[in-house]
Parts: structure tokens; C-alpha cells; sequence
């Protein structure tokens, strides 16, 4: 049997305030404190999109904003962060310019209101767009089908070529990673110890790891193709210019009769 004071727990620092002396910061698992000082950033990913299920490049002439059953599932999340009022009282409401997460965004603002002592209600956040959140830029293949575009630009394999431009005006893989990876920080940056919800895409949520997280490659090409699903939670901790990932892919308000959890293209 271990020593008190020693064994996993001792290393993750998970023992609580009466412990003992924690291990050296450099051997620890956990961080050292509650995280209550650090930004917090909530990804989330917009509902089903009309782009989805048409089979259409979504740029901002593809995108339609969200189907019917996409704001359902938007809807859901937003009872449910209305039930727990775990992101009430976020301090900035951030959104891709493209319609589907425009629309994700306005349809989750109610539950992020803050709540006084009495139960009353502050006002709906300001929603803020900036182009730095949205999905890979498509340039012409913009709107165009998927069948369309292989025969007008082939069939581009970004684990090949990460730095292949996706079509005349778009933007490659890498390019995009390195573009959300810096919108990111500065948005960060700009809420210090503050709570930001973000409205955006799949790819957003991927970058955010490639470019973030300690693995190899992440903003050179390498890709992890994630099954992100519809009107999900990722969320990151950010302190000390470290970010933290706090949990990925939250859907549990859409396992209920009628909205099936899917995670479907990207761009």
C-alpha cells in the first residue's frame, strides 16, 4: 500500500486543500489552484445546417442558416443551459459571420443572461461577428455541390498537401488552422479572467485543438478529423498563456427522443 501523501493522487493534486505539499509544478497532472481566475472559452458548434444536408459548400453565399431540426437542437441546448445556468452571465457572445452560427448564437443568447440574487434576469448579451471564427474559406468553391466541385477542382487531399489552397481564393488547411489558432488567442487576449461564448463550426473546434494542444504537427498539416457533433460544448481554460481543454464534444442535452446526435461535413 502506498505512503499517505503519495501515488496518483498526490501527483494530479486532487487530494483538495488539506493535503499535504503537492509534488514539484513540474511533475504535477492537475494545476495548481480552481481555475477561477482563468478566461474561459466555450466553443460551440452550430446546429444542423441547411449546407448539411444539400450537399453544398457553405461560404457566406452557400450557407442558409440552420434547418428546422438544426434549431431544435440549438433550442435544446439552450433549455438546458437555461435549466443549469452553467454559462449564465457569460461576458461576450462571439459568432462566426456565417448565418448558421449567426443564428446558433441568437437562439442560445437568453441562456446566457446573467441571474441576480432574486431571480431576475440581466439583458441579453451583444452578439459580436468577426470572420476570423468562421469555417475554411472556401473562395470558388463557394456554394458550389460537392459533385461540382470535384469536377471543377479535383480532389485535393490536405493529409498530402495541408498547404493546398481548397479552391482559386480559399484558404488550405494549414492556413486555416494558423487563423483560428490566432483569433482565438486574441480573443482570449481581450476577456482576461472573463466567460466567452463562441458560436462556430467543426473546423473551428478542431483547430482549436491542433493549435492549442502539444501535438505534433498541429498548426503544420496534421489532422484528427473529429466527429464534432451539431449544438455541442468544447470548452478551454486559458491562463498563464496555457489553455487548458475543459471537455470536448458536450451533447447530452440532444440524447432525447426526435434529435439524433450527428456530426456531419464541415466546410
Amino acid at each position: 500500500m502506498s505512503a499517505p501523501g503519495s501515488g496518483f493522487d498526490e501527483l494530479s493534486g486532487a487530494r483538495g486543500d488539506s493535503a499535504p505539499p503537492g509534488p514539484p509544478a513540474g511533475i504535477r497532472t492537475v494545476p495548481v489552484g480552481d481555475g477561477s481566475t482563468a478566461t474561459r472559452v466555450v466553443l460551440v458548434r452550430h446546429g444542423e445546417a441547411e449546407c448539411n444536408v444539400s450537399g453544398v459548400c457553405g461560404g457566406p453565399r452557400g450557407c442558409r442558416g440552420l434547418t428546422p431540426h438544426g434549431v431544435r437542437q440549438v433550442e435544446a441546448l439552450r433549455d438546458r443551459l437555461g435549466s443549469t445556468g452553467e454559462l449564465a452571465g457569460a461576458d461576450a457572445l462571439y459568432a462566426s459571420v456565417l448565418p448558421r452560427a449567426i443564428q446558433t448564437a441568437e437562439v442560445l443568447a437568453p441562456a446566457l443572461r446573467s441571474i441576480g440574487a432574486d431571480g431576475t434576469t440581466g439583458p441579453l448579451p451583444t452578439l459580436q461577428l468577426d470572420c476570423g471564427l468562421c469555417e475554411l474559406h472556401p473562395g470558388e468553391a463557394d456554394a458550389l455541390s460537392w459533385p461540382e466541385f470535384t469536377e471543377r477542382f479535383g480532389d485535393p487531399d490536405w493529409d498530402v498537401e495541408p498547404g493546398r489552397p481548397i479552391a482559386p481564393g480559399g484558404e488550405s488547411w494549414t492556413g486555416f488552422v494558423v487563423r483560428v489558432a490566432d483569433t482565438l488567442e486574441r480573443l482570449a487576449a481581450r476577456h482576461p479572467g472573463e466567460l466567452v461564448v463562441v458560436a462556430c463550426h467543426a473546423g473551428v473546434i478542431e483547430a482549436s485543438m491542433l493549435g492549442m494542444l502539444p501535438i505534433a504537427g498541429g498548426r503544420d498539416g496534421a489532422r484528427l478529423q473529429l466527429r464534432t457533433h451539431h449544438a455541442s460544448l468544447t470548452s478551454w481554460e486559458v491562463e498563464g498563456g496555457r489553455w487548458r481543454l475543459l471537455a470536448y464534444n458536450d451533447a447530452t442535452h440532444l440524447v432525447t427522443p426526435g434529435l439524433p446526435v450527428t456530426a456531419d461535413q464541415q466546410v
